[in-house]
């Protein structure tokens, strides 16, 4: 007789760890699906002092080896590989992994999360999380007093500089084009801001320093002339990509490809379920997805029992 898992868990960082523990604790011997990175973007964190409980702050690492224990201990199945497709318009659902095999479930909860967006430049993977960020909110508190550079034009990219001139001296947002895209009101208020200043028509070509961020090659975008641009600090104000490729025509995903909840953490399918920055535009935080994780763990549990008692 084929197995049927209760509930199916895909991602595991905040919210799917989160889910993880609930589900498990309410008896559903869930089965979690790691994917490419376990802990996700926590994991590749290095300082965390905004998560409730660690008042003297903890490694991102750590952090995700205390979340993956803890739903491990109650009894979490934790598997490593990737969903490469699904089919929701049959029950029970159907999960392949790897594109080699199927899991078939009752229930599921996607906990893929968001990626933000990186330039892939020469020094910017090696210095992350060594002045190189793509989260003002995480970090910028780490950056009091130094003067930092913003890369982008959007809103995201107003909002990242913005909120770091709370920490920072200077913030630079240095920009492709000789206009922004981002919406007016957003622009009016970095001009405003008598921390920020701007550079029109350079492309970050690529980053510098040693030990730590010391410093931008630029690349005018029409003259082509390169020149350095001295910050202690990088910030990626590109925006995040919710990782939700695989579930695209399963599910409703709104115009930047977030999960679309119309009630709670309900999807627009009966029994599947979204946690974390998967469906979070907005906060992207830590504590947020875990909260929303908790969500819809309990989603599922109440769900389950009414449609799959016994």
């Amino acid at each position: 007789m084929e197995t049927v898992e209760n509930v199916v868990i895909v991602g595991a960082a905040c919210a799917g760890y989160t889910s993880a523990i609930y589900t498990a604790r309410a008896f559903l011997k869930p089965l979690v699906i790691v994917g490419d990175i376990d802990g996700g973007q926590l994991s590749q964190t290095s300082d965390v002092e905004n998560f409730p409980g660690f008042p003297e702050g903890i490694q991102g690492p750590e952090l995700m080896q205390k979340f993956r224990a803890q739903a491990e201990r109650f009894g979490a199945r934790i598997e490593t590989g990737s969903v490469t497709k699904v089919d929701f318009r049959t029950r029970p659902f159907s999960l392949t992994i790897d594109e080699e095999r199927t899991v078939r479930a009752n229930s599921v909860i996607i906990a893929t999360g968001a990626s933000a967006r990186w330039l892939n430049l020469p020094g910017e993977t090696r210095l992350k999380g060594k002045g190189v960020s793509a989260c003002a909110t995480c970090d910028g508190f780490f950056f009091r007093g130094k003067e930092l550079a913003v890369v982008g034009g959007g809103d995201s990219a107003m909002e990242e500089a913005t909120f770091l001139t709370r920490f920072a001296s200077k913030v630079t947002i240095i920009h492709r084009r000789a206009e922004f895209r981002a919406t007016r009101v957003m622009v009016e208020r970095a001009k405003a801001n008598p921390k920020i200043a701007f550079l029109f028509d350079r492309v970050v070509d690529e980053v510098l320093g040693e030990a730590r961020v010391d410093g931008l090659r630029l690349r005018h975008a029409k003259t082509g002339e390169v020149s350095t641009f001295p910050c202690q600090g990088l910030f990626l104000g590109l925006g995040h990509e919710p990782n939700t490729a695989v579930f695209r025509g399963q599910i409703d995903l709104d115009e930047a490809g977030f999960v679309v909840c119309p009630k709670w953490s309900w999807t627009s399918i009966e029994g599947v379920f979204a946690a974390g920055d998967v469906r979070d535009p907005r906060y992207k935080q830590a504590v947020s997805a875990a909260g929303s994780g908790c969500e819809a763990a309990i989603d599922c549990e109440r769900w389950l029992a009414e449609h799959h008692a016994g």
